[in-house]
């Protein structure tokens, strides 16, 4: 059952053992604005999907992150949330890893969830079977050769 959430409550997350941060809910506004960020849009198109899942997470993140505890600067003192404090944040291994599994892929467990995953293999075999039983079915042009199905 999908349960919808119509406080739109900033909540606070867990990402490691005393740091936490408190994020805007994640809603289609803040993903829509995230992907049109001038940061996003300056990864160039040869970038690997990880430079690009970093790129959109710290865009991200940005937008999010109100609020937070357990962060300090080289003194350890506490500091407050800046543009440049949670690109640094995010760049810890560990905190990143968190902010995608606890935020991130909560607002993509819908899109997940309306098709069962399936490998790249599976698909093609279905997709051949269907194209196999459809040729079956069609009518034949006389001395027409049947083209060769690939794979």
């Amino acid at each position: 059952m999908l349960t919808l959430d119509l406080t739109n409550a900033p909540r606070w997350h867990d990402l490691a053992s005393g740091v936490r941060v408190q994020l805007r809910p994640l809603t289609i506004a803040m993903m829509v604005a995230t992907r049109s960020d001038p940061a996003v849009e300056a990864v160039p198109e040869e970038a690997s999907d990880e430079e690009r899942a970093v790129a959109f997470a710290k865009a991200l993140a940005r937008r999010a992150v109100l609020a937070w505890d357990g962060i300090g600067d080289a003194d350890g003192n506490p500091i407050d949330p800046s543009p440049e404090a949670i690109d640094a944040l995010l760049d810890v291994w560990p905190i990143f890893e968190a902010f995608q599994l606890t935020y991130v892929s909560k607002g993509l467990l819908l899109e997940q969830e309306k098709t069962p995953p399936r490998s790249r293999r599976m698909v093609l075999r279905r997709g051949r079977a269907i194209l196999r039983s459809l040729r079956a079915n069609l009518p034949r042009l006389p001395g027409a050769a049947e083209p060769p199905l690939d794979g």
